[in-house]
């Protein structure tokens, strides 16, 4: 049988960049193992060391989840479309988180309400009820960025009573492609204050309430108690499964939402009702496997697309009208501007959502995605990091100094250090036969991340003298030369 292998994004890289890949096999395993065999960089991401597809690996046979139906066994009949759904991180009609009174009239709204309102009004879906609905709605947003922006103002505008903001950001200037909430006048301030500020103005007659906080074990569950669903606005795996485990724990929906370059994930996880996010996603992806905005770039409009898609499900599940996308998942890519729906299975052995769960607390979030702890002050790793000026110092004394950029061929077009040679940290094993292992060699990338990667990898092939550039480029343009642009 044909079998056409659709490859996500953050795996096409160790696939020739394919999207997809046709392959024969008469089961699913025997697919996937020759997609690995044709691709052998896919396979330590598919597979793990038992030889067994990993858990955070979700495949759909013709958009049907296969997981929990013998998976690597499943016969595909005919030609058919496989697809790999990593982490990026319906039904029937639910009820309403908030219920308003039995009966009401647009009398129950003040006259500024009910002109502010009058378009919601006249829909026999929504009327007076559901607008009461909404005012009496308490929602809490975690995070107030790319995602936060539409979701925070159309929740605004459309009367949710009281909305909740969870973020301890600043505002940056590379927010402002696509976060909205923000002008220029905004650079540098809290971003959560001038959310208030801003989403004030979009309506006086809701409640704004601004926790300032980083979300963690400690505070998640009082923070959540007082409101009746949870949007995830997050950009980090351990927020993600902290947002999960908490909205189980407490009973309450969470509306999700995700992004990566042109691609978007949607869905609404209730462990209650229907799959929670552990249930697609059963552990995170390795670190550093997907990029985080900052490495891999978001389309300025994407957030605004897949924000509202979340904010739309927040009020169909206040309102209580339609199907929620509970058991289901939403893929959108602008690039073919194109929706999927896959269906979701609840995994009857999930650790949090099942009806005999081994977790009934919150856990350390950032140890279960395999992130070390961070020291309050970061010290530099005496072994392999430099500063940007000690660098400077052994090029002015002469020293023969090799610099290796390990970033992507597009932020290398923004700006450079003179004379430093380009390959990208996925491409670096594959060409380290390139570069000479007895020469002083100085590695990074934007920040430090990849460059640290792409140093352990040089330290393991010889190269003694390899080191990596502590704080990136970034801090070189800060630190040596200014004339670099930042970004």
């Amino acid at each position: 049988m044909t079998v056409l292998i659709q490859i996500p994004t953050p795996l096409r890289g160790f696939a020739d960049e394919q999207a997809e890949v046709a392959v024969a096999g008469a089961t699913v395993g025997e697919a996937m193992e020759e997609l690995v065999t044709r691709y052998e960089g896919l396979r330590p991401h598919l597979f793990g060391a038992d030889g067994k597809l990993r858990s955070f690996v979700n495949l759909f046979l013709n958009d049907e989840d296969v997981r929990y139906l013998g998976r690597e066994a499943t016969t595909i009949v005919g030609d058919a479309t496989l697809a790999i759904i990593p982490s990026i991180a319906g039904g029937t009609v639910a009820e309403p988180p908030a219920p308003a009174q039995a009966t009401a009239t647009a009398t129950e709204l003040s006259p500024q309400e009910i002109l502010r309102y009058s378009r919601h009004l006249i829909m026999p879906e929504v009327g007076a009820e559901g607008q009461l609905k909404l005012k009496a709605a308490k929602v809490l947003m975690i995070g107030t960025g790319g995602l936060g922006s539409p979701l925070g103002m159309y929740l605004a505008a459309a009367g949710v009573g009281r909305l909740g903001l969870v973020d301890f950001d600043i505002v940056d200037e590379s927010n402002l492609h696509r976060q909205l909430l923000y002008t220029n006048a905004d650079v540098g301030r809290p971003k959560i204050d001038a959310a208030v500020e801003r989403l004030h103005e979009v309506n006086p007659h809701i409640e704004l309430v601004p926790h300032p906080v980083m979300l963690d074990s400690s505070n998640a569950l009082e923070i959540f108690a007082d409101y009746d669903l949870v949007v995830d606005g997050t950009d980090n795996f351990p927020t993600r499964y902290l947002v999960n485990d908490a909205c189980v724990l407490l009973g309450k929906p969470n509306v999700y939402g995700s992004i990566f370059r042109f691609e978007g994930q949607v869905s609404v996880f209730w462990g209650a009702k229907g799959p929670c996010y552990r249930c697609l996603f059963a552990e995170p992806p390795p670190p550093g496997l997907v990029p985080s905005c900052a490495e891999g770039g978001v389309l300025g409009v994407l957030p605004g697309i897949i924000g509202c898609l979340q904010a739309n499900e927040v009020i169909k599940l206040i309102i209580g009208q339609g199907d929620p996308l509970i058991g289901r998942l939403v893929l959108f890519d602008a690039l073919r501007m194109s929706f999927r729906e896959l269906k979701l299975r609840k995994n009857p052995d999930c650790p949090i959502c099942s009806e005999h769960p081994t977790q009934t607390e919150l856990i350390d979030y950032e140890a279960f995605c395999g992130i070390p702890a961070v020291p309050e002050t970061p010290a530099l790793n005496d072994l392999i990091d430099v500063t940007p000026t000690q660098v400077q110092s052994w090029i002015d004394d002469g020293r023969d100094v090799h610099i290796l950029d390990v970033r992507g061929p597009q932020e290398y077009a923004i700006c450079r250090i003179q004379g430093s040679t380009l390959i990208p940290v996925a491409e670096l094993e594959g060409r380290v036969g390139e570069l000479d292992p007895s020469r002083l060699w100085v590695v990074h990338c934007h920040h430090g991340p990849r460059s640290t990667r792409a140093t352990n990898i040089l330290r393991d092939r010889g190269f003694q003298q390899a080191y990596n550039l502590a704080g990136g480029i970034d801090a070189w343009a800060e630190e040596v030369d200014s004339s670099l642009p930042r970004y």
